[in-house]
């Protein structure tokens, strides 16, 4: 299984997946460690919240899933069309998270999701 993991630091699980623009990508089995395949460090306008595009760079990565902190409902919308799942969990630590995904058990669930819109003018 391919996935995508949403991480500004590149130490931990962030939360906004539209918004991120850095993402770790795995390989991931039940029965061996994670492997880091690639890193992904997008510019501004490719964030999945500004870029909409069929041909963004993670459409292209064979990914069956995406952990995250959060994400609205439009972008797993979106991504579901792609045919990518979003793991949205509270978990920070990418290898627990990545551990429990392999062996097919559910990530502690995040925290609602809240858009953060700025007031025009």
């Amino acid at each position: 299984m391919r996935i995508a993991v949403t991480s500004q630091n590149y130490r931990s699980i962030t939360s906004h997946a539209g918004k991120s623009r850095r993402f770790i990508i795995f390989d991931v089995s039940p029965d061996q460690e994670p492997i880091e395949v690639q890193r992904l460090d997008l510019p501004k306008e490719m964030s999945l919240h500004d870029y909409h595009g069929t041909d963004h760079p993670l459409f292209g990565l064979g990914l069956d899933a995406i952990i995250t902190g959060g994400a609205g409902g439009g972008l797993v919308q979106r991504l579901a069309r792609q045919g990518i799942q979003v793991l949205a969990t509270s978990e920070t630590d990418i290898a627990s998270a990545l551990n429990i995904v392999a062996t097919g058990k559910p990530l502690p669930a995040a925290a609602p999701h809240v858009h953060h819109h700025e007031a025009d003018g």
